[in-house]
């Protein structure tokens, strides 16, 4: 897609008749965004799919075969509209939302949510919901890289053209950038291992680790070496160090793991808790001091041993439990006081929902990082209902957003 071009001389969307008088053919107004970055639009009566546009705005679009559409020109810009602080904005298939402010950003992900419950899961859900953010820029912790033809970079949206980052990336963290420019000068030089097209780069702001995800062959630990990688990094919070390794997960925005820890847990408390998909331990160490007993649920091998590692430095007593939730939860009779689910962007599914219903938890909180997943996991649980939802903005720019679901038992 071209460079987008935006008429500055309107200063407000077309008036209904001056848009049935437009004499281009595939102008049209912008109804709303939708989950998945894009934003609804109707042409001839079908409905288009455009990125990089705002509620309000006249537009003209590229429309080929199916609902997705290029955006060609903004006729009539939005007020909101801002200047993206990239200049790959647009091209980079990463960021979703720099055109717009972030207040803005945060106000349409509500509705989002909202929309996503009602549509999915038939829940009309009138409560509050807050909003938990921190920083719209660099905050990113860890990131993925490709590379081709001596060039590293991103991928272009639903697409594989390298998009060359040859600056610094806006919502990456300062150490992050240094990583990519390091990265960036080592590729000319002969040492760097020419079957390597893709690189995972993650950091606590002091040591990186460097991860090869797609290579033709295995890579020597000589290249680490030589980029100054470390095995594992130790990531600090003020509920305990955590252990990360190559293949184990933890959240990638630097500002808000503590807040994201801190909102799961509100109100927890008892004798017995669960974690699902306990990863390395984020929510397993803080339970861990508020319950006498916590069973933490992994199948990753290297998250679990990570979490193994973690609990026994912080010298906190839990039972971990190396097996898929799917599988753990049929064996375990006794009822928790309260469950902690951070599933996949797949959700829970029937069959733990299944489960959770046997097990019947006074209290269950959901982290999920996909609100269509979500919505059917929360329909599906019939025996609860919603005591608090929350939004935390994990990703800023971008349509991700994840959600804090605090449900009690009870119809």
């Amino acid at each position: 897609m071209g460079r987008t071009s935006i008429v500055n001389d309107v200063s407000a969307p077309l008036s209904r008749s001056e848009k049935s008088n437009s004499v281009t053919p595939n102008s049209v107004a912008i109804e709303k965004w939708v989950y998945g970055g894009e934003a609804l639009a109707r042409l001839d009566g079908r409905v288009v799919l455009a990125p990089f546009v705002l509620p309000g705005e006249t537009v003209r679009l590229d429309v080929e075969e199916g609902i997705h559409a290029g955006l060609v020109e903004v006729l009539a810009a939005s007020p909101e509209r801002v200047e993206p602080p990239c200049p790959l904005f647009t091209h980079c298939g990463g960021c979703h939302y720099q055109h717009a402010p972030y207040t803005f950003q945060l106000a349409r992900k509500v509705e989002i949510l909202r929309e996503q419950l009602r549509r999915v899961g038939k829940i009309e859900y009138t409560g509050e919901i807050e909003t938990v953010s921190g920083p719209p820029l660099g905050y990113r912790n860890r990131a993925q890289f490709h590379i081709a033809d001596g060039r590293i970079g991103y991928l272009a949206a639903r697409s594989h053209t390298l998009v060359p980052v040859t600056g610094e990336c806006p919502i990456s963290s300062p150490r992050l950038n240094q990583a990519l420019a390091e990265m960036r000068d080592r590729l000319s030089d002969s040492r760097f291992p020419r079957f390597v097209h893709s690189l995972e780069i993650f950091t606590n702001e002091t040591e990186i680790q460097a991860n090869a995800l797609e290579a033709d062959r295995p890579v020597a630990r000589s290249f680490y070496d030589w980029c100054g990688s470390t095995i594992a990094v130790d990531y600090a919070t003020s509920f305990g160090t955590f252990r990360v390794s190559p293949r184990s997960f933890f959240q990638v925005n630097r500002f808000l793991i503590e807040p994201l820890v801190d909102a799961a847990l509100q109100g927890a408390e008892g004798k017995t808790a669960l974690d699902l998909y306990a990863g390395v331990g984020l929510f397993a160490l803080p339970l861990a001091r508020r319950f006498q007993n916590v069973i933490a649920v992994e199948s990753g091998s290297s998250a679990a041993r990570d979490l193994e590692v973690n609990a026994a430095r912080a010298e906190l007593v839990m039972q971990t439990e190396r097996a898929r939730v799917e599988d753990f939860l049929p064996t375990f009779a006794e009822t928790p006081d309260f469950v902690l689910a951070d599933p996949p962007r797949a959700g829970l599914g029937k069959s733990v929902v299944a489960q959770l219903e046997r097990l019947a938890p006074p209290r269950i909180t959901i982290v999920s990082c996909d609100p269509a997943t979500l919505a059917r996991d929360l329909a599906l649980l019939a025996g609860y209902r919603i005591e608090r939802l929350t939004l935390i903005d994990l990703f800023p720019q971008t349509y991700h957003l994840e959600t804090i679901a605090q449900l009690v038992r009870g119809s």
